[in-house]
């Protein structure tokens, strides 16, 4: 049974927690991009690299969440670097893979008028193929921050300083009422985010909603 006195006596330390859970998000997201774009820019440019960075990516992001964030406590100490490290490696694999299925998307005949037009290497990157790639980086986005979101409510292991909404879940496991604030609130927040990122991918491509022609 929920307890409703009790959620209503916790309203200023539930938006807190929501706040830290999106802080703690948005941080390893912005993070994991701008490693994640690296990566994949120089993997689109030296091919032959492109499995070796896919493959460590994806034996980073087969770690056990669990066992990733208690390993490191020991090493680097309970901090908030604690908490990003993991939150971070976990995004490359994602970002990493649509971010280079996007540049590839990119026709070749695109790229050869840019080349034609007098666009350097670096001028053709920015200004035709990351917009271009956008609809698939977009992808690769919500599919991080929904998984990043969920991360974070694991998070709530190393104590009541992190986790988020996940901090609800692990203070009193029997507390049901608390529990269901933490767990719900996760599920919404990913909802809420991936909806968000939907909206933006569709004004960032207004091209991908043009209706095709009627057939005659």
């Amino acid at each position: 049974m929920i307890d409703l006195p009790w959620i209503g006596d916790h309203v200023g330390a539930i938006v807190g927690r929501l706040a830290q859970h999106v802080e703690l998000a948005a941080i390893a997201l912005v993070i994991g991009f701008a490693i994640s774009l690296a990566l994949a820019i120089i993997s689109v440019r030296v091919r032959p690299i492109y499995p070796l960075v896919a493959g460590i990516a994806g034996v980073l992001f087969t770690i056990p969440s669990l066992a990733l964030f208690s390993a490191l406590v020991p090493v680097i100490g309970l901090s908030i670097v604690t908490v990003e490290v993991p939150l971070v490696l976990y995004t490359l694999v994602i970002y990493v893979r649509n971010i280079v299925a996007g540049l590839d998307s990119v026709p070749r005949e695109v790229i050869d008028a840019a080349d034609g037009m007098g666009y350097t290497r670096n001028g053709r990157l920015t200004s035709v193929e990351l917009p271009l790639a956008v609809p698939l980086m977009i992808a690769g986005l919500r599919l991080a921050s929904v998984s990043t979101i969920g991360l974070v409510t694991i998070s709530g292991i190393l104590g009541q300083s992190f986790g988020g909404l996940g901090f609800f879940i692990f203070e009193r496991p029997t507390f049901a009422t608390e529990v269901l604030v933490g767990g719900i609130g996760s599920i919404a927040l990913a909802l809420g985010a991936d909806a968000f990122l939907g909206a933006l991918q569709r004004r960032l491509t207004p091209w991908a909603r043009v209706a095709p022609p009627d057939a005659a």
